[in-house]
């Protein structure tokens, strides 16, 4: 039996992948600094602990005392990361505490010999585009210019995972992911990513009712549906793709088109208020040939994923309000 630790298992992509990994027979060790909000953890333990700091990291990588027994396998998706509002505002302490993270566990896996390493990166590595600007291959990340600090902190972490991996005996594979979205992720509070967001609105909001949409809804992005995600790494961290490697959809939406398609699938009689907000950047297209050719292409349609996301966030909205009354 293979044994992974899934390090931010309390969180909305780790927390699915702790279930996927349970669901191809793996022993798993979770690790967060706060348990799953939303749903039981399926991991066979789950540690609380802080991976700011190295020894907290050598002691969720250790299967005995000894550290002569470690993980086959780290899944590093632990940060400090959140929605858009949440990554302009918070830049100092995304690029403070998730560096942190980074630093510590590769180094980690790497003083114990751990023979795989996944780590998350993102497509916020890549510059700011616009809508029909040709798609980008993985190493046209270079000249670098990320538009936000969380992608300059990505971009870091996968060199040094990459250097760790040309100099030690550690097989590191990195994915650059989408927006991605679904049920049992975080959807109030500042940190929720946009379809989280438009379905609360969309979920709380009354026949008739306007909904605030930052920018002017023109903004282009690729929303991948978190099962997609998870079987895209599993077999990327079993492949012998050794360089940063895209996971996304083909499908690219304006956010007034996944506005709308929320609203469709509330079957409610809503309307989109523009208003000022963070938006980021204009578009992003990226290539999908690397990780096409191992056999992933995502299968969840926009709508699909919708529909089961919406679901889920409206029983939380009434459950709130039930608690409120």
């Amino acid at each position: 039996m293979k044994t992974a630790l899934v390090c931010g298992a309390g969180g909305f992509i780790g927390g699915h992948l702790v279930s996927k990994l349970k669901h191809e027979g793996y022993w798993v060790r979770g690790v967060d600094i706060k348990r799953h909000e939303f749903k039981q953890s399926e991991a066979d333990e789950f540690v609380f602990d802080d991976l700011r700091y190295r020894t907290a990291c050598y002691d969720t990588i250790r299967l005995s005392e000894s550290g002569c027994q470690v993980v086959d396998e780290v899944y590093q998706l632990a940060a400090d990361m959140g929605g858009m509002g949440f990554i302009n505002n918070a830049e100092c302490a995304i690029m403070y505490n998730s560096a942190q993270i980074n630093l510590n566990m590769i180094s980690a896996a790497h003083l114990f010999e751990v023979p795989r390493y996944f780590f998350s990166s993102s497509a916020c590595v890549y510059p700011d585009m616009q809508p029909g600007d040709p798609e980008m291959t993985e190493d046209q990340v270079y000249p670098a210019h990320p538009d936000n600090e969380y992608g300059w902190e990505k971009l870091y972490a996968e060199r040094m995972a990459l250097a760790y991996a040309r100099h030690y005996p550690i097989k590191t594979r990195i994915a650059r992911f989408q927006n991605t979205f679904g049920p049992y992720g975080t959807w109030q509070g500042g940190r929720e990513k946009a379809p989280a967001a438009i379905c609360r609105k969309v979920a709380q909001a009354k026949d008739g009712d306007s909904i605030d949409v930052w920018g002017d809804g023109t903004a282009v992005r690729g929303f991948t549906y978190v099962d997609d995600v998870v079987d895209a790494i599993y077999l990327l961290m079993q492949s012998d793709l050794d360089q940063p490697t895209n996971i996304g959809t083909e499908q690219y939406v304006t956010v007034n088109e996944l506005v709308q398609t929320v609203i469709d699938v509330s079957g409610k009689d809503l309307h989109i208020k523009h208003v000022d907000g963070p938006v980021g950047v204009a578009a992003r297209n990226f290539s999908k040939a690397r990780i096409n050719s191992i056999g992933w292409h995502a299968s969840t349609s926009l709508r699909s994923g919708i529909e089961q996301t919406y679901a889920w966030i409206l029983d939380q909205v009434n459950d709130d309000a039930t608690q409120r009354e």
